[in-house]
Parts: C-alpha cells; sequence; structure tokens
C-alpha cells in the first residue's frame, strides 16, 4: 500500500503492516474524539513514524495513495475536521 504525508512523499507499507497501521490510527482516533491534546500529539507523531518506516517513494516516481496523511505540524483542531468514523486509514 502506498501512504502519502502531505508536503512530504510517498511511503510504501507491505500489506501485512495494514492491520497494525489500522491499530495505530485508531489510537489517534481516540485521541482525537477526546480531544486530549497531549495524547493526540503522540498518537499522530506514532502514526508518522510507522508510515515513515517504510520504503520511501522516489519523487519522480508518482503512484496513487491508499491513504493520505496530513503534514505533520498539524493540529488538533485541523485533524478534528479530517478524521471520520474510520480514522484516517480507511480498513
Amino acid at each position: 500500500m502506498i501512504v502519502r504525508i502531505m508536503g512530504e512523499g510517498q511511503y510504501r507499507l507491505p500489506d501485512e503492516k495494514l492491520e497494525q497501521l489500522n491499530a495505530v490510527d485508531t489510537d489517534l482516533e481516540k485521541a482525537v474524539s477526546a480531544g486530549d491534546e497531549d495524547s493526540f500529539r503522540t498518537a499522530f507523531a506514532a502514526l508518522l513514524t510507522f508510515v515513515r518506516g517504510g520504503e520511501r517513494v522516489p519523487d519522480d516516481e508518482l503512484h496513487d495513495s491508499d491513504a493520505i496523511l496530513p503534514p505533520g505540524d498539524s493540529t488538533l483542531a485541523e485533524m478534528r475536521e479530517l478524521i471520520s468514523g474510520d480514522g484516517l486509514i480507511a480498513g
């Protein structure tokens, strides 16, 4: 699967990592729903770190993204507008 971090680039993650990715995304969703700034920062950083652990797709290659994450400097308020009942990662 390909995940884009806006303003940063795309990362390729093995399909076997989808369950782990969803678990990290669920933690973020819970923090945003609770309005807990500290938990939000921790969970969002963990999600970005997880995605960045994948293989960076070269900038000259363009692929459709399976998921798009907001930039790392996004705020809790901005994230609240982006997250649906499924979190940022569908599935």
